[in-house]
């Protein structure tokens, strides 16, 4: 496709997502309570479909991670449906009121919320984010891009198509939506080059898909980083608790972002926790690295670096140094240790005695998330609804001059 194509299509996206963004709530939650009943209608085909990706996939040589995060059961699309249907059920953003005021001079001063307009996801072979995604740009008015990867290629579009069907249904453009094609990756890297061609463009996978978009981008970039997330196990830790957020962190899902990459032991727990710790990871399955290059490394999988730190203050200053400034935690007793941590360490989410696993706009009442921003403009932490939407001063006088 030639970029001039490309930017073609990204304004009949622009132009069908406007009737979205001056519709009713009821009318865009319809549309997403049908996506959700389209997807559970047509399980099967889509697990069959789903099965392929996979299969073409693992012949690639890919990681165990890769091919968890790709692959749909009966149990992740419900769960797909039931997250459409969470963000049908929460507030409409759309019209909000973010300020209203009287100025001096008698002039009405509101700022409502509307949408972005046009926004652009990227990602890898995740297609749950196909669902999460669309069902977050639809629920806020916008029109949006979706570009995934080639190893989800038939599970994506299935997925697309259903919520197509679902807004001819309810009498919306279908192409708000555009189903990017992956394989074009010249044409993709055209489009993002093009100024105004898109509001906001979300990138969600690894750090060779960020630096591909800022190096290419001239379009709004909102970053949903990689996790190279830390727990770190205070002086005053104790067992039961740290090893069972430990080996939450790391071993429920360890190819997700929110997983633990890194564990830190205060050293004067070198002797007794840390030696506790590392046998329960290696029985868990999990091989443990001590080597200074390992704490750089987003693992997802079965890999953690472990060391030891002098202080609260050290924790904090490693961390700073080697984290993704993603999801961090703490395991301690001590509430002054505690607030250290809290207020030095530089993340989106920071957990005092809690698995990093909680990372997540559905677990944080947000319904789905496109992304885990580590920005800190716009938007920071899950991006949910708010975040895909901007806002706008209107202002009413009665004849008022300056």
């Amino acid at each position: 496709m030639s970029t001039t194509t490309d930017i073609r299509h990204v304004e009949q996206v622009r132009e069908a997502a406007r009737a979205l963004g001056a519709s009713t709530r009821e009318q865009r939650d319809a549309v997403l309570r049908t996506f959700a009943r389209n997807l559970r209608e047509d399980a099967a085909e889509l697990i069959s479909f789903n099965a392929d990706d996979v299969t073409r996939t693992r012949e690639d040589g890919v990681s165990e991670a890769l091919l968890d995060r790709l692959t749909l059961d009966e149990a992740r699309l419900e769960d797909l449906a039931l997250a459409v249907e969470s963000v049908a059920d929460l507030p409409d953003p759309v019209g909000e009121v973010v300020q209203d005021r009287t100025l001096d001079n008698g002039l009405r001063l509101q700022q409502l919320r509307v949408p972005f307009g046009v926004v652009c996801v990227v990602y890898e072979a995740r297609p749950n984010v196909t669902a999460d995604a669309a069902a977050i740009a639809i629920k806020t008015g916008n029109g949006i891009v979706l570009r995934g990867s080639r190893q989800a290629l038939l599970t994506n579009r299935h997925i697309v198509e259903h919520l197509e069907r679902a807004m001819e249904e309810h009498g919306f453009d279908r192409r708000a939506v555009w189903n990017f094609p992956p394989e074009d990756r010249d044409a993709f890297r055209d489009l993002i080059a093009t100024e105004g061609s898109v509001d906001l463009v979300i990138p969600r996978g690894g750090e060779g898909l960020k630096k591909f978009l800022y190096e290419h981008a001239r379009v709004p970039i909102l970053a949903a980083a990689g996790g190279n997330c830390h727990v770190f196990v205070d002086e005053s830790a104790g067992h039961d608790m740290a090893r069972d957020i430990v080996l939450n962190s790391k071993t429920h899902r360890p190819g997700v972002c929110n997983a633990a990459e890194t564990l830190l032991v205060h050293e004067a727990r070198a002797h007794d926790l840390l030696p506790y710790l590392i046998a329960h990871l290696e029985n868990a399955g999990v091989t443990v690295r001590s080597d200074e290059e390992a704490f750089d490394i987003e693992f997802l999988d079965m890999v953690i670096a472990v060391g030891t730190v002098a202080s609260v203050d050290e924790a904090i200053a490693h961390i700073n140094a080697h984290g993704t400034k993603h999801t961090e935690a703490i395991v301690t007793e001590d509430d002054a240790s505690a607030a250290k941590f809290v207020a030095g360490v530089d993340a989106a989410a920071v957990y005092v005695n809690a698995s990093t696993r909680f990372t997540d706009g559905g677990v944080y009442g947000m319904g789905a998330e496109v992304g885990i921003s580590t920005n800190k403009l716009h938007a920071r932490g899950p991006i949910g609804l708010r975040e895909l939407t901007t806002t706008k001063y209107v202002v009413h006088g009665d004849g008022h001059i300056r």
